[in-house]
């Protein structure tokens, strides 16, 4: 009993078309699959790199831009510029009053004088309510 098959390059088989062109079709798919597979996991990998890479530099900015070491922005630049100068000014309008040599115009006289008259109004009637007050409380207490 020799079941042996002799298989070589000569050797022939049959196949009907229709499985043949179902594994080729089968074979296909599955290498599309693969390779989208692949290419999906590369694209993943390529973003997780340079995820990595961008939380390294912000890692190193949160750390150092509080610290002055990573310098300053213009804008920041342009703002203490500012605020010395406004410091200057404000040493000398603070001199000036001291000294009594403020600028003074007829606008900034008004504006006061309003201010000084709205300021003794109610002064005025402040006083009036503690007299009011005052009253009450002498009337409840006299009443017990």
């Amino acid at each position: 009993m020799s079941d042996a098959i002799d298989v070589s390059d000569r050797t022939k088989f049959a196949m009907p078309v229709r499985n043949l062109i179902s594994l080729i079709a089968s074979v296909a798919v599955g290498v599309w699959a693969y390779f989208g597979i692949i290419e999906r996991l590369n694209t993943i990998e390529t973003n997780y790199i340079l995820m990595q890479a961008d939380v390294s530099e912000n890692t190193i900015f949160s750390r150092e831009w509080p610290r002055g070491n990573l310098g300053s922005l213009p804008a920041d630049s342009e703002q203490f510029m500012l605020i010395e100068h406004l410091s200057g000014e404000f040493d000398k309008l603070l001199q000036n009053i001291e000294t009594g040599k403020a600028p003074f115009d007829q606008q900034q006289a008004l504006t006061l004088d309003f201010y000084r008259q709205r300021i003794e109004t109610l002064e005025g009637k402040v006083e009036i309510l503690k007299d009011n007050v005052a009253e009450l409380k002498a009337h409840n207490g006299s009443a017990r």
